[in-house]
């Protein structure tokens, strides 16, 4: 064998020794890693404590407003606009004129039909003086009262189309977008205008039949949603109606509420929580603490139990089903599961399973609230 062969051979085996050497300690670090038995680390939860707490008892809804008094303020007879006496959106009192459509011909007849009924009462008053004489007879007497008497109703009829095309507000309230224009010739029944009476305003809202019995005339109702970010306004049921929907089985239930700043429009949703005269006491916990599922909500108790024999005390969770009943704001009551004082896992329940330790940490939890204010609102 030449020493150019054994070079070969030596560096071959060389490398071969290596390549096993390195197999060999990742083969051992595999096994270290596999038979490793290492405790995983503990989840960080926030806790809360359920607390019993005093509810007054409410039904809720969603309302929608609606005025005392609205309409669409329409022309009664045809003609010509003259006069606009009104600025959109303004406010106006009962009898305020708004618009006056050309009533020329109507003026003239009037001023003729004004003269026959001048004519007709001298001619009455002298039959009736001749009458007085013997002079004339009885029937020509009430043929001159009858004249007399058609006279003025042809004037008042003038004068009921005069008025008819001076088109004033029938009631005092606020005005819409203003629908016609200077010179435009209307027809009967052509919209002119929206009038709606803002102050009082009603809210109507449903519910279920079986709730009837715990309403009545003169409850609160507090009102609240998108157009009262962080002003919720109050109210006073004022009539229910006698029948009930035959296809949703629900009653609807009228309010009504001061509207002074007008911070309420008809047509507006709003939430309706109706304060009954009940009051309860309840279990509340944050409702983050719920871990919703199909086979029922349940929520995770926190325990207070050794880590094993001998061993520190830790804490441990058990998942425990519940009851839920209503909600309020961030909390809801908790009809059965758990009892006042509990300390219940409030964040990170997804990531728990029963029996897991865990490490609490509150400095970060979520504050809950009753009436929450999102900053965005």
């Amino acid at each position: 064998m030449t020493s150019k062969t054994k070079k070969i051979t030596l560096t071959v085996v060389g490398l071969v020794v290596v390549l096993v050497l390195i197999a060999g300690i990742k083969a051992l670090q595999i096994v270290a890693l596999v038979t490793a038995k290492s405790e995983p680390p503990l989840e960080s939860v926030s806790t809360a404590e359920a607390k019993l707490e005093t509810w007054q008892e409410t039904l809720t809804s969603v309302g929608s407003m609606t005025a005392v008094q609205g309409v669409t303020v329409a022309a009664e007879l045809d003609g010509k606009i003259v006069q606009i006496a009104f600025e959109s959106g303004s406010p106006v009192k009962a009898g305020d004129l708004l618009v006056k459509q050309d009533t020329s011909v109507e003026e003239a007849m009037l001023r003729s039909a004004e003269a026959g009924v001048d004519l007709a009462r001298v001619n009455l008053e002298r039959t009736r003086e001749l009458l007085a004489k013997a002079t004339v007879s009885q029937s020509q007497f009430d043929s001159d009262a009858a004249t007399y008497k058609q006279a003025i109703a042809a004037a008042d009829n003038i004068r009921a189309t005069i008025a008819k095309k001076t088109i004033r507000a029938p009631f005092t309230g606020r005005l819409g977008i203003r629908l016609v224009n200077l010179g435009q010739s209307l027809k009967a029944g052509d919209a002119i205008v929206s009038l709606q009476a803002l102050n009082p305003i009603y809210v109507d809202f449903y519910l279920p039949q079986q709730q009837l019995r715990q309403i009545a005339t003169g409850l609160t109702v507090q009102l609240d949603g998108d157009a009262l970010p962080g002003r919720p306004m109050e109210g006073k049921i004022t009539a229910i109606s006698p029948d009930v929907d035959a296809s949703t089985r629900n009653v609807r239930v009228q309010a009504t509420v001061d509207n002074a700043g007008e911070r309420l429009h008809p047509g507006m949703f709003v939430d309706v929580a109706i304060e009954l005269p009940v009051a309860n006491k309840v279990v509340t916990i944050p409702a983050t603490a719920i871990l919703y599922a199909p086979f029922g909500d349940t929520v995770y108790v926190v325990d207070r139990k050794p880590a094993g024999k001998g061993g520190a005390i830790q804490n441990v969770v058990r998942q425990q089903i519940v009851r839920l009943g209503t909600h309020r704001g961030d909390f809801v009551a908790v009809a059965s599961g758990i009892n006042a004082g509990d300390t219940i896992v409030t964040s990170g329940v997804f990531r728990l399973r029963p029996g897991s330790a865990v490490n609490v940490n509150n400095s970060d939890a979520p504050k809950a609230e009753l009436a929450p204010k999102p900053s965005d609102s």
